[in-house]
């Protein structure tokens, strides 16, 4: 299975990555490792992680280490990476990049 991201999660990604390396040198990295950690983790069995979305397409795998979560859907062979979340933001402004 092959991942995509969408714009706003890919920036989402390299802001978390920028702000925990201020924070420490190598957090990033070590950040940037869980997330694509988690996402291998999706693709085994990216059915396995409750839906989040009234459509029911929408899932949430969260990060072993930091704050966040993994926000995705099946798009047939591909898993598309909607939102790479804090858990303290607003949890419902991802919505609006799927309802597009």
């Amino acid at each position: 299975m092959n991942a995509g991201f969408l714009e706003p999660a890919i920036q989402e990604f390299y802001e978390a990555i920028a702000y925990y390396n201020l924070q420490r040198q190598g957090l990033g990295q070590e950040f940037a490792k869980e997330v694509e950690d988690t996402i291998e983790r999706i693709k085994q069995n990216p059915e396995a992680w409750t839906t989040i979305s009234s459509s029911k397409r929408a899932r949430r795998c969260l990060t072993n280490r930091f704050p966040f979560g993994i926000i995705y859907q099946i798009r047939q062979d591909t898993l598309l990476i909607v939102a790479v979340w804090h858990h303290r933001r607003r949890p419902r402004t991802w919505q609006e990049r799927i309802s597009k």
